[in-house]
């Protein structure tokens, strides 16, 4: 387990600093506008949200080794090529590398059920999370430094460079994906997406999304708040404080000895972000960040646990995808979403708008979670743990 989440560290950050090393290459090395920069950062996010279902299904069917040796050869021909390509081929490169990017965080997902026990898997998925949170610290920043010291072509080459090194490494140790009880799953054959994508699904689905659209509306609401307050150089220490809060706040979450409902934790979540509106300079946002921060990677931990519990064992890669693509959706939609909230009344609105829909994503997760068949054992509606 330590050597799968060191190397999938590795793959998380350098697919976490993609965006970024697109978006200093397009506008850096290609000297085009931020919003052309925005396109194809879009259309890598875009494959990677319609990747997800798609490789986790490849990884039911054909094994794992088979789909990392095509993602791993796809990404290191697609990040050598970056810096002699094209805008418009590069963006349209850019959504198939997406498409098939290394699915490093899915995999780690699938391996932690198969590796764990009931009573082990909180706390591993809470080590997940904190995993997926360092993630985000470390890897736009050396990103955004490395690109100030060399030329954004290098910069391409290593992230392309660590991409490949993590997929190769997963490969290398290819951690089981199915608990020795789940081994003949593949004898009685694939059940029918209808037969699994049923209420309590769709809830985490919907909880996984609202999740990741309020952290990313969170994001743009802070430096909106600086911006205003003309402090906006302080907006990397806010987002670090959250960041180590919420670091703190998974591994607390794993060693309790009973787990919280994740509707509950995401409708907490989004009622702490709200009054961070009130916040008007950065020492005011810090404190406010340690209060959300410390229930972002808890909630996160929940949901994965949740997807691992509720989807059957021939049918997980393609339950992870979907939650992956979820999460990505939510990315990618959250700080439009909460621009807009922004420009139409001030930068408190934005996290209002940021707290709200996570508020909104808990109320229909409850909702659905109540409607499953499973939910007395459902980890979505039941705080008492199957084990």
């Amino acid at each position: 387990m330590a050597s799968l989440l060191g190397v999938s560290l590795l793959a998380r950050a350098a697919i976490t600093a993609s965006v970024m090393a697109l978006t200093m290459h397009v506008v850096l090395g290609l000297d085009m506008s931020y919003a052309a920069a925005g396109g194809v950062a879009a259309a890598l996010t875009a494959g990677m949200a319609l990747g997800g279902p798609l490789l986790g299904r490849m990884i039911d069917r054909r094994g794992l080794r088979t789909v990392l040796l095509v993602t791993v050869v796809l990404q290191a021909v697609f990040w050598l090529s970056v810096p002699i390509l094209p805008y418009g081929i590069l963006m349209g490169a850019a959504f198939a590398a997406g498409l098939l990017m290394v699915p490093a965080q899915p995999v780690t997902r699938q391996a932690i059920a198969a590796m764990t026990t009931a009573g082990q898997r909180r706390a591993a998925f809470a080590l997940e999370s904190v995993q997926g949170e360092l993630s985000y610290i470390v890897g736009p920043p050396i990103v955004i430094l490395y690109a100030a010291k060399v030329s954004p072509g290098m910069v391409a080459w290593s992230v392309g460079a660590a991409i490949v090194a993590g997929g190769a490494g997963i490969a290398l140790l290819n951690p089981p994906l199915r608990a020795e009880n789940e081994a003949d799953a593949d004898t009685v054959g694939h059940p029918r997406r209808r037969e699994w994508l049923g209420p309590g699904m769709i809830a985490v689905l919907v909880m996984a999304f609202g999740t990741t659209m309020l952290l990313s509306g969170t994001d743009l609401a802070i430096v909106a708040t600086l911006e205003e307050a003309g402090q906006v150089s302080w907006a990397a220490v806010v987002v670090a404080v959250y960041g180590v809060a919420s670091i703190v706040g998974g591994l607390v979450y794993g060693a309790l000895p009973r787990p919280l409902p994740t509707w509950l934790l995401l409708g907490l979540l989004g009622l702490s972000t709200i009054p961070a509106g009130l916040a008007h300079d950065w020492p005011w946002l810090c404190v406010a960040g340690v209060g959300a921060g410390l229930l972002a990677a808890p909630t996160l931990s929940a949901v994965a646990d949740a997807v691992s519990r509720l989807a059957p064992a021939s049918v997980r890669g393609e339950a992870t995808g979907l939650q992956s693509s979820a999460q990505s959706a939510g990315f990618a939609l959250g700080s439009p979403i909460v621009g807009v909230a922004i420009d139409v009344s001030v930068p408190a609105g934005g996290f209002a708008a940021a707290g709200l829909a996570g508020l909104a994503a808990a109320l229909a997760g409850c909702l659905l979670s109540r409607r499953s068949p499973t939910r007395a054992r459902s980890p979505i509606s039941s705080s008492v743990s199957r084990s």
